[in-house]
């Protein structure tokens, strides 16, 4: 999953500050820069001998990462690579849930590749550390995450808030954006225009669709799917054609809105966010070039220029993107429910099979592996 790097469109009101008011706001921002400043110092310092480290044992990192386009983190690894010259970086980018597949099967046969994942599948951060198989390590920045982004003992630490909710053509939504509703997608004007990620091949995709289903029932879905929506895998290509303005809208995805579309984080139905998760693995044979990696992923510098350039940091003294408030701002999500969902693998599956009679079978190749070349241990140095 990948939000847009663009700010999201989200309406939002303008404040006029008084004479008296902007001094305090400037004295507030020079105090703000003077502990940004500090906070960059300590770090740097910790990140620098964590650098070395990682030199000394060879410089080489294997990170497994959720997504559903090749390439689609790209951009991280570039900025890794050009903060630490020498240190070289496999990132490998495909569904969490062929991820997790992987991992699991290399701590079966005792051949870990991936040194590093950082996935949506949150049940599984919480089994691998009952079975031993993560390190406890607590990055660079650590005491600043969001308590619910982070394991309490330091097995795994959230990298980025995710949200998935509507993406409609601009010109379909009403005065206030955040007041479309699921129920609009059934009218008339969406007929053979809507388009939807297969949401029984991704549970996030597959959450968002059960808050709908819970809001306005199993007769909501049913007249959805008369309205003859496309079905396609990968949030990509789903947000893309609605962006170009091929489609006219969709639900459980986001991305680049540009330059049809709005992304609403509705203000009266729910919509799903949760903390992507990253940790080590205690088998990692490049251990010390995880732990710059994860430590340089959290540090407030690069949750600034690379996280909350498009998304919400989970570092408590980083801003939200222009555009976006704080996400415990937003009365219609709660990362912690996505967390719970995602626990209980059995109602998971009781609800996946039902909405499959609705929605159908999922067809088409992996996205983020479409021509089945990654294998069991991509990455491999």
């Amino acid at each position: 999953m990948k939000i847009s790097k663009k700010p999201l469109a989200i309406t939002l009101s303008t404040a006029v500050l008084a004479a008296g008011g902007a001094s305090l706001a400037l004295a507030g921002t020079a105090n703000a820069n003077a502990t940004t400043a500090s906070v960059t110092a300590s770090e740097n310092a910790q990140l620098k001998q964590l650098y070395a480290k990682a030199k000394a044992e060879g410089g080489k990192v294997t990170v497994y990462i959720g997504g559903d386009k090749p390439g689609q983190w790209d951009f991280i690894a570039t900025a890794f690579k050009k903060a630490y010259p020498g240190i070289k970086i496999n990132l490998v980018t495909d569904l969490s849930k062929n991820h997790d597949a992987r991992i699991d099967n290399q701590i079966a046969t005792q051949n870990q590749v991936a040194d590093v994942a950082i996935l949506q599948t949150t049940q599984d951060f919480d089994r691998w550390k009952k079975e031993g198989a993560l390190l406890k390590y607590k990055p660079v920045g650590w005491d600043k995450v969001y308590a619910n982004a982070k394991d309490k003992d330091g097995y795994y630490t959230g990298v980025f808030y995710g949200a998935f909710a509507y993406m409609v053509n601009t010109k379909q939504l009403p005065a206030d954006p955040s007041g479309f509703k699921a129920s609009d997608l059934l009218k008339s004007t969406f007929k053979n225009k809507l388009i939807f990620t297969y949401p029984n091949d991704d549970d996030a995709v597959l959450y968002e669709f059960k808050l709908i289903v819970q809001q306005y029932g199993w007769s909501w879905l049913k007249k959805v799917m008369a309205q003859n929506p496309a079905l396609v895998r990968g949030t990509p290509y789903s947000a893309g054609p609605v962006a170009a303005g091929t489609y006219l809208a969709t639900a459980g995805t986001t991305g680049d809105p540009t330059p049809n579309a709005t992304v609403v984080l509705p203000s009266s139905d729910r919509f799903n966010s949760w903390a992507q998760r990253s940790a080590i693995f205690k088998a990692s044979k490049h251990r010390a070039t995880a732990e710059l990696f994860t430590s340089w992923l959290h540090s407030q510098a690069v949750q600034k220029s690379t996280i909350a350039s498009w998304t919400w940091s989970v570092r408590s003294d980083v801003a939200p993107p222009t555009g976006l408030k704080p996400l415990a701002a937003y009365k219609t999500t709660n990362p912690d429910s996505f967390v719970k969902f995602m626990s209980d693998r059995a109602a998971v599956e009781r609800f996946r099979s039902q909405l499959q009679l609705y929605v159908g079978s999922v067809t088409g190749a992996d996205p983020a592996d479409p021509d089945n070349t990654l294998g069991l241990t991509p990455g491999t140095f």
